[in-house]
């Protein structure tokens, strides 16, 4: 459609996986399960539901009459009911205990918390396979020096391999986060319309231990270990506000990788991947603009955002339940999963398709390392006999020197020359370009790197390596 506003995020960025799991159908059909979760567990706690009603409630689970419920809507102006009625309509013998004791909540907000859940673990699936892509142009580039930065002013040498373990690293904090939430998100289960469960105090004649069982009996019919202890009548918005502080924290890590690689293409160092007719700039025909990167970095800055709307939400709550969560949350949660599917799905392509210059890169380190070097031309200076503090005077004004010819009048730098012709070094221009090799400023750049996938990456993909193999495909 031409003549309504679609959502970008459903249009450009996110995986049809992500958009099935926040669609309406997934709705629906997590609503007719849950309603027989319950019909079940109170079947089985001694209520009079037979097993012929049940099997009517499975026999149409997944068949579901959306244009009754519509037509019911419009009347009702209620979509639990609206749904319960339809349903009924499919499942004559068990329409009269539908939703038995419910209230709307029951459905509405244990499929949010399962919905979250599936969206985390479909997220999670596709942050390992972005760490495996990593892991490997990890260890392909953990031997090839680069010219590190610190305030993005030329610094010690450091690999391309160290590097990319800095962005892996981070993406292995958000995976602790993630882990954390999954294994610890609970259901909302049966608590009623302020959070007592009376209405099933009644409906079980003050029986309080089969309430007790009921809430875990649901939980684990749904995957689930447990329910939340106590509630109003939502579950807690402040687990709306923990998943989506995950989401952003993932998101912040992807700006950041994303700020790397297009810095290191305006260094062209690092590109990302470019495609045989894509174009660059509609005025510039030579631009290679890096603009996954910067669609990373876009998504996530939403994504940042919209985290406060959780927070904002879960933070103004009246007692036990207040309706002005819904609108907001109905945009704001699943929007930011899909701005998050996007975005992994553009680390992923981004990653798999890095083209290295190293041409480019060790110029560029060869043209700074004399600067870096000079620490150890002195302590070679000292060893045969010269003057340590000397020695630093001397270099601190060879170093201005050849700096002001490099920036001042654009030639290369000759600091090497300048040592080798100054008396106080004693050492030819052909001892001092020996020291030139760059693997020597590296330190334990490529031992970091191997320890690091040894002991920490490899052993996590291994245990997950039924989730890995992702192609990552982008929209546009």
């Amino acid at each position: 459609m031409t003549d309504k506003y679609q959502s970008p995020l459903a249009e450009r960025y996110a995986s049809k996986e992500m958009q099935y799991i926040f669609s309406p159908d997934k709705k629906f059909r997590t609503w007719r399960k849950l309603w027989i979760a319950l019909a079940q567990s109170e079947k089985e706690l001694g209520l009079g539901i037979t097993d012929e009603q049940i099997a009517e409630l499975e026999a149409h689970k997944d068949d579901i009459n959306y244009e009754a419920a519509k037509a019911r809507e419009k009347e009702v102006r209620h979509d639990v009911m609206s749904h319960v009625y339809a349903y009924g309509l499919q499942c004559p013998k068990a329409k009269g205990i539908i939703h038995l004791g419910a209230t709307s909540c029951y459905v509405g907000d244990n499929t949010d918390i399962i919905i979250m859940k599936e969206g985390l673990i479909l997220v999670r699936k596709k942050l390992l396979n972005v760490v495996n892509e990593l892991a490997k142009f990890s260890d392909q580039y953990k031997a090839l020096p680069t010219l590190a930065f610190t305030h993005f002013q030329p610094a010690q040498p450091t690999t391309v391999g160290k590097r990319a373990t800095l962005w892996l690293n981070e993406l292995l904090l958000d995976l602790e986060d993630l882990d954390h939430v999954i294994d610890t998100i609970k259901l909302l289960g049966s608590k009623g319309t302020t959070g007592t469960q009376a209405s099933f105090l009644e409906l079980f004649d003050g029986d309080h231990d089969k309430i007790r069982k009921i809430d875990k009996m649901i939980a684990n019919k749904m995957g689930f270990e447990d329910c939340y202890a106590v509630s109003g009548q939502t579950y807690s918005r402040k687990v709306d506000t923990k998943v989506l502080n995950v989401l952003a924290g993932i998101a912040a890590s992807a700006h950041k990788f994303s700020n790397d690689i297009r810095l290191l293409q305006h260094l062209k160092e690092i590109e990302e991947p470019f495609e045989k007719s894509q174009i660059g700039s509609s005025a510039m025909a030579y631009k290679r603009n890096p603009m996954r990167s910067e669609r990373i970095a876009s998504l996530a800055n939403y994504v940042i955002i919209d985290a406060l709307n959780p927070a904002i939400t879960s933070s103004t709550q009246w007692f036990e339940r207040t309706l002005d969560d819904s609108a907001n949350k109905r945009i704001s949660v699943p929007e930011a999963y899909l701005a998050v599917d996007g975005i992994l799905d553009l680390y992923l392509n981004v990653v798999d398709g890095l083209v290295v210059y190293d041409k480019v890169i060790t110029k560029r380190l060869m043209s700074e390392l004399p600067f870096m070097a000079t620490e150890n031309i002195m302590m070679d200076a000292v060893k045969a006999g010269g003057d340590r503090q000397e020695l630093h005077e001397k270099i601190r004004e060879l170093s201005m020197e050849a700096g002001k010819r490099v920036k001042e009048e654009g030639l290369d730098n000759n600091l090497l020359e300048l040592i080798a012709a100054d008396p106080s070094f004693n050492m030819t221009l052909e001892e001092l370009q020996k020291t030139m090799d760059p693997t020597k400023y590296v330190g334990r750049s490529k031992e970091q790197v191997d320890e690091f996938l040894t002991e920490v990456v490899n052993p996590l993909l291994e245990a997950n390596k039924t989730d890995l193999g992702m192609i990552a495909t982008i929209n546009v």
